[in-house]
């Protein structure tokens, strides 16, 4: 999605409607908060999730680049105004309608994921089938040859 998606196009798109951070804390970038935006919808994050996700996977804070150990992340409200500009001046739709445009032309397929953390646990092997016996096609992990 780095290559494939118009970041400028978008930026461009949504620049003229966000904040010029006159007052208050400095904004995140156009592009930054445009790229939390898509992992929150390829994902399925809410706004809390979307916040502990940039803190708790440095792959999400290089997509969105915020590289830096020290960098401030967007908190939730900040995830949510961003949101509601986009809401607000339905820029979403135009975001989606760009997108969609871009990757039918390159033909390419954009579909939804959720991130899954996926830990081993010891348990008996199942024979709760009809017939009581084991499923062949069912197969086991191996754990340091247990």
């Amino acid at each position: 999605m780095e290559k494939v998606v118009p970041w400028a196009d978008l930026v461009a798109l949504v620049s003229p409607y966000l904040p010029e951070g006159k007052r208050g804390r400095p904004p995140f970038s156009p592009e930054t908060m445009l790229r939390i935006h898509f992992m929150q919808q390829w994902f399925a994050l809410s706004d809390p999730a979307m916040e502990e996700a940039l803190d708790d996977m440095p792959v999400f804070r290089e997509f969105a680049g915020l590289e830096g150990w020290d960098e401030r992340l967007p908190d939730e409200s900040t995830i949510l105004r961003f949101r509601h500009v986009l809401e607000k001046h339905k820029l979403a739709a135009q975001i989606l309608q760009t997108v969609n445009d871009l990757l039918s032309a390159k033909g390419v397929m954009l579909k939804s994921s959720t991130v899954v953390d996926a830990t081993l646990i010891a348990a008996p092997s199942s024979t709760k089938n009809s017939s009581g016996e084991r499923d062949p096609e069912m197969k086991q992990s191996r754990k340091g040859q247990q």
